[in-house]
């Protein structure tokens, strides 16, 4: 209990301090923001910055804050220290400087704004792993919610092999309806909606897990029953910050924030738009977490590999009861349908900028989807043959988000360093998450990640050589900051 609401206060406390230090380091003023400049009622609409704040909150929290932080706190409570220091240094300043980056360079997209960086050859190359990536967050985004619908109808796929497959339908045709259409049309109307169920569903949860915990001191702490499911063949570092994303940092997030650089009124909302809303991802990933060690407590053998959505399920049923946990589980299936469709949306922006195609008129924006559902058709079904075939499109997104993530925290030190501000505050957290996903690569053992890559290297050969070569990509990004002068903002 103290850990959850130790936890949760860094979080709130670092909203106000840290977060209002890093913002006054990229001086929003009183300029003319893209929804303005560049409006096309579109996708360059002004929208109030509530409506912003929910829209970026349900952009960049999927499943990973629910099943990827049921998943990581088999890691132990270490958990519950990792999750709000990362956020607080690493993924809110992640999201704040990227969407500024963004809402300064007209709502360009992630891979526009890391060929400024790096130059247009990495530029061409990090277009294709964008989009490769946004075809597995879609593809994971409906699959996701279309078995947790099975599980909230109380649907068996041996009983009914069809539902799987309508629900896809649904969520699938929702994805393109919000994708053609103007983002106040359909984006800005119902997620007020959406935002309302997913906050009493996480506010639910956290007032059940306190009143439980006061009851009962032992859920939320390390029992000999909790210890014997733990992960303790898999280093924290660097399997804790693959496996925990979205709680903690997620290169995703910088695919999103474009969407609501074009629709943001004012600069100085950059804080609490980005900031603040990675803040809330980071308590909702809190809770979850929580819930996961409370569950695993009373049901050790919902620590056995691939249980966590029964054990979602059956901490929503222990805790909330039937009604507010259906409710919950709704707003659950909302984190991953409003990361999905705008995943789709960035996609179609994305390729847009590419080939240089004006999205005013709907054929244009049509025409750009029509090859992008077959390949979505084509993933859903292949990673629907088997359980092997779905983990091995999760553990791809997985680690090749974080490998966004390391990416566009150098891209914004580049950015910072030509604007002469303090680099260090994402050159740390992007050297850090360059450290977890190589040496997580290099060392990928089969029996975890379950996957055909990595090099199978032991776990500290693997620190080694990673180390060297985080030295290296630490220079390569100094040298570049300082390669050219400081351009006028």
């Amino acid at each position: 209990m103290t850990l959850l609401l130790l936890g949760i206060a860094v979080l709130i406390v670092g909203y106000f301090t840290y977060g209002r230090y890093v913002s006054s380091l990229l001086a929003p003023d009183d300029r003319k923001t893209p929804a303005y400049a560049m409006a096309d009622g579109v996708d360059y609409v002004p929208l109030p910055m509530w409506k912003n704040m929910l829209i970026q909150l349900l952009n960049i929290a999927g499943v990973g804050p629910v099943i990827g932080v049921i998943l990581g706190i088999k890691f132990g409570s270490v958990c519950l220290l990792i999750i709000p220091l990362g956020c607080v240094l690493g993924g809110a300043v992640h999201d704040l400087v990227s969407g500024f980056m963004s809402l300064r360079a007209g709502g360009a997209n992630l891979p526009a704004l890391t060929a400024a960086s790096f130059g247009r050859w990495y530029g061409q190359v990090y277009r294709i792993f964008v989009a490769l990536i946004l075809l597995l967050v879609v593809a994971v985004f409906i699959n996701v919610p279309a078995h947790l619908t099975e599980g909230l109808a109380g649907v068996t796929p041996a009983a009914n092999p069809s539902f799987f497959w309508w629900a896809v339908a649904v969520i699938f045709g929702y994805y393109l309806v919000a994708t053609l259409f103007p983002v106040d049309k359909i984006i800005g109307r119902v997620y007020p909606v959406f935002g309302a169920v997913l906050l009493i569903g996480s506010l639910a949860m956290l007032g059940a897990l306190i009143w439980q915990g006061f009851a009962d001191p032992t859920l939320l702490t390390e029992t000999e029953a909790f210890k014997a499911g733990m992960f303790t063949d898999q280093p924290i570092v660097p399997c804790l910050f693959v496996t925990i994303a979205c709680g903690i940092i997620s290169g995703f997030h910088a695919t999103q924030s474009p969407i609501v650089a074009r629709t943001m009124r004012d600069e100085r909302q950059i804080r609490a738009t980005y900031y603040g809303m990675m803040i809330v991802e980071g308590i909702i990933a809190m809770i979850w977490a929580a819930a996961g060690m409370a569950i695993y407590n009373l049901m050790p053998e919902l620590m056995a590999p691939g249980r966590e959505t029964e054990a979602l399920v059956a901490a929503t049923e222990t805790f909330l009861g039937s009604w507010v946990g259906k409710v919950t589980m709704v707003s659950v299936i909302v984190l991953a349908i409003t990361s999905g469709d705008t995943a789709l949306r960035s996609l179609r922006l994305t390729l847009a900028e590419t080939v240089g195609l004006s999205q005013r008129a709907l054929s244009a924006r049509l025409l750009l989807c029509l090859p992008l559902i077959l390949v979505i058709c084509a993933l859903l079904w292949w990673s629907n043959l088997s359980a092997a075939s779905f983990s091995m499109l999760w553990r791809y997104f997985a680690w090749g988000n974080q490998i966004l993530s390391a990416t566009t925290l150098m891209a914004c030190t580049v950015w910072l360093m030509r604007r002469g501000a303090a680099p260090w505050v994402t050159l740390l957290p992007g050297m850090f998450m360059t450290f977890v996903v190589s040496s997580f690569i290099l060392w990928s053992d089969p029996a975890y990640v379950g996957c055909p890559y990595g090099l199978h290297i032991p776990i500290n050969i693997a620190y080694g050589i990673a180390g060297v070569f985080t030295f290296f990509c630490a220079v390569t990004v100094i040298r570049l900051g300082n390669a050219k002068p400081v351009p006028q903002p």
